[in-house]
């Protein structure tokens, strides 16, 4: 049997410290074989086309969020030890490297610009992917960008499970669900397939974005359980700043 914990969105910096630490905790206590996440660890807002020609995109505070950044992900991999830690590529951390191609191409091709390296990702011993991660027979990690967006917690993975014919894991939503389906002949199940999407790990209040400050965002993460060709899925919802897993509760 192995273990999967599946790291949601934090974006940082508005994530949420105090859940951020609670869940490092949990994973130096749970100790799965495996740490993920779905990509969106850092925001990086100053580079995004949102801030463009704003006051946003000279406020000189990039470095400081990938400082902040690597110290999350560094404590997180301590927590793990001498295990894999993967992480997905994803529409914000891509923000920094499309900056540079549209902007400054003639950078485009440093290989210290590039995000994993400006994270520092090798020297952390954390595996960064550019594509689909397919982790398991018929199970694939996403970030969640790669579909059509759906409103409804788990349907964005699902739509994207359909269009690769691979169970999904995922992010980028900020929503927290599973859904399923399956297909038979004759009362077996020929093909089953899981959208699972994992939420995410921020402080709304921060998010000056949101409009009134909230959105159909739900706090979380998400455990795997593989068994052979038999992945189980299940993802752990943040309630009035806890969370329970297998009976042990975290609170702040």
């Amino acid at each position: 049997m192995k273990t999967i914990v599946v790291l949601s969105d934090l974006q940082i910096p508005y994530h949420d410290p105090k859940f951020v630490s609670a869940v490092q905790e949990f994973v130096a206590d749970y100790q799965p074989d495996e740490l993920f996440c779905v990509g969106d660890e850092l925001d990086a807002p100053e580079p995004s086309r949102w801030t463009n020609g704003t006051a946003g995109e000279y406020a000189g505070t990039l470095q400081k969020g990938i400082d902040k950044t690597h110290k999350i992900m560094a404590d997180f991999k301590e927590a793990l030890g001498d295990k894999p830690f993967h992480v997905q590529r994803s529409n914000h951390t891509d923000r920094i490297e499309n900056y540079v191609s549209r902007y400054a191409p003639a950078l485009s091709s440093i290989r210290e610009l590039e995000y994993k390296t400006l994270l520092g990702y090798d020297g952390l011993g954390i595996k960064y992917h550019e594509r689909l991660y397919n982790f398991a027979p018929g199970w694939a990690m996403a970030h969640g960008d790669e579909g059509s967006l759906s409103r409804i917690a788990g349907s964005t993975a699902l739509s994207l499970a359909r269009r690769t014919g691979l169970s999904i894991v995922c992010g980028h939503t900020h929503r927290l669900g599973i859904q399923h389906e399956n297909t038979a002949v004759n009362g077996k199940i020929t093909g089953r397939l899981f959208g699972m999407e994992v939420g995410h790990m921020m402080d709304l209040s921060k998010a000056s974005y949101l409009k009134s400050g909230g959105a159909n965002w739900q706090p979380g993460f998400g455990i795997l359980h593989i068994d052979g060709r038999n992945v189980t899925p299940s993802v752990i919802p943040m309630i009035n700043n806890s969370f329970i897993v297998e009976g042990v509760k975290y609170k702040w």
